[in-house]
């Protein structure tokens, strides 16, 4: 940071007439007046103020002064090329990845070429992920024209990393397509320990999960992206969330993101970053712990981020040959709070409408009505997800009685639901378990619901229903109509409150 300090040598060259100084003063309002200089005003320039001399101010000790630093000023640091980085300041920084999808990618595309040319070119076009994901199966015109200027885009650029999908009919007969970005991103190796991800999607901080520093950003900083491979980014001071405890087998990931934003309001991360460290979250698969991460833009934080570790490698082992370098808090690193969680005490929670920190206990919401079950998105549409909600109907052993959707995130969790066997089913897989409970056969992969969409989305709410959802948001107008009433839920809650018609504690079957 700039310092306003003087050196004992410094002077100062002061023009009368430029800084209008008065007939009984000729300083500056920042310099004392003194009566030596009051005296001479014969003279109309000030030719010096020179600054006392100061003794030599040694240092306290020898080497290089050093401040501990967090994760998220560890990565902007080392990104910006700078040794210290400290909350508040801005700095430039160059990015890793920059990911960006059907509904935000053409505007962005469009800044780039308003500002640096029809015929510019994207600063490394190994280094840019384009993913339709949210308004795909759909009739929509202009929504299916966005997927169409994508694939202009990326064949005029030669982009190598575009997940494209042309059969809208048959999403399998689409090699190259993916499905939800942020599940993708993970799958296809683009997560990364240490480096910097910026997409044009709010829940880009679910890559935060692989101990990177990763964030949403607008169309206009994603078209100077493109242009540049920077961004100018200020350094958010971090809240640290220590989580210990031996997780219940009733809980997920969800309850406990759920309970931190219940704790800090909507508002209690704004422009922070997220350290989620201790032993319930270093017993967290990966999967679980993106759905920590994915939630933290619902309490205003500017990212999530949990270390790196073996779980995080071995993950990664067969998703990137690209080296990567993790880094770590310092122990002298200053966090400006640190909230502290024993989460074998916690129960299974929901949200109640109409936002994600009106928190509430499952089991208190038992009277709760519901029309409807929704199980997918990018923080509940992944493999583990669909495995946990197959084994609460597993273990009901009953059927569903109310609509229950199944979206999953991309075409990988899509084949998992229907070949991967769910432990002690005796080999069935969740696509046997959802039939035989009575849900909707799962979806094509995509965003679904979640944000609404065009009226024909599969599971879009075209009327006002109580819905229990595993999707990150429930305000007014989420997954389609304005009066609907959104209980944010963990896929176990989801399902067993699919098999009662009611809002449900998971315990009631687990």
């Amino acid at each position: 940071m700039a310092s306003s300090a003087v050196a004992p040598t410094s002077s100062f060259l002061v023009d009368k007439k430029i800084l209008g100084f008065s007939a009984s003063c000729a300083q500056p309002s920042s310099f004392p007046c003194s009566p030596q200089l009051s005296k001479k005003r014969a003279s109309t320039k000030i030719v010096s103020v020179m600054t006392p001399q100061q003794s030599e101010r040694k240092p306290s000790a020898t080497g290089a002064v050093k401040t501990g630093m967090t994760m998220t000023e560890k990565i902007l640091a080392r990104a910006s090329e700078k040794s210290q980085l400290v909350p508040g300041e801005n700095a430039w920084v160059n990015v890793d990845i920059l990911m960006t999808h059907d509904v935000c990618g053409p505007g962005s595309i469009g800044i780039f070429k308003k500002e640096f040319g029809e015929n510019a070119k994207v600063w490394d076009r190994e280094k840019v992920v384009i993913i339709p994901d949210h308004y795909i199966f759909t009739t929509d015109e202009r929504a299916n024209r966005n997927v169409d200027i994508l694939r202009d885009f990326c064949n005029e650029q030669n982009i190598k990393y575009f997940y494209d999908i042309k059969d809208l009919g048959n999403f399998k007969a689409n090699p190259d397509y993916k499905g939800v970005c942020h599940v993708a991103l993970a799958q296809e190796g683009h997560c990364r320990p240490g480096e910097v991800l910026l997409g044009t999607d709010s829940h880009t901080c679910t890559a935060g999960a692989f101990g990177q520093f990763a964030t949403g950003i607008g169309n206009t900083d994603a078209g100077f992206v493109l242009g540049t491979g920077k961004l100018l980014l200020k350094v958010p001071p971090t809240l640290r969330f220590v989580m210990d405890g031996e997780m219940p087998n009733y809980l997920l990931a969800k309850d406990l993101i759920l309970q931190i934003i219940g704790e800090i309001s909507v508002a209690g991360a704004t422009y922070k970053a997220m350290e989620f460290v201790g032993s319930a979250v270093e017993s967290l698969t990966m999967e679980e712990r993106m759905t920590l991460c994915n939630m933290v833009v619902e309490a205003g934080g500017k990212n999530g981020v949990i270390p790196a570790d073996s779980t995080t490698y071995k993950f990664l082992e067969d998703k990137t040959s690209l080296p990567f370098e993790p880094v770590f808090s310092d122990g002298g690193a200053r966090f400006l709070k640190e909230y502290r969680f024993d989460i074998s005490k916690l129960e299974p929670l929901v949200a109640k409408p109409h936002s994600p920190d009106n928190r509430a206990l499952a089991r208190e919401c038992k009277d709760v009505k519901i029309d409807r079950v929704y199980i997918g998105s990018c923080t509940g549409g992944k493999t583990e997800d669909f495995m946990a909600a197959a084994k609460v109907f597993l273990a009901s052993g009953k059927k569903v009685k109310v609509p229950t959707f199944l979206v999953p995130a991309t075409q990988k969790v899509w084949m998992d639901v229907y070949s991967l066997p769910v432990p002690g089913s005796g080999g069935k897989t969740c696509s046997q378990i959802f039939e035989e409970a009575g849900c909707d056969t799962p979806a094509s992969p995509s965003c679904g619901a979640c944000l609404g969409g065009p009226r024909d989305t599969y599971a879009r709410m075209n009327e006002a229903q109580v819905c229990v959802s595993t999707t990150n948001r429930n305000f007014p107008g989420r997954m389609g109509h304005k009066e609907g009433q959104i209980y944010l839920a963990s896929p176990y809650t989801a399902a067993a409150s699919a098999l009662t018609g009611f809002v449900t504690d998971p315990r009631e079957f687990i």
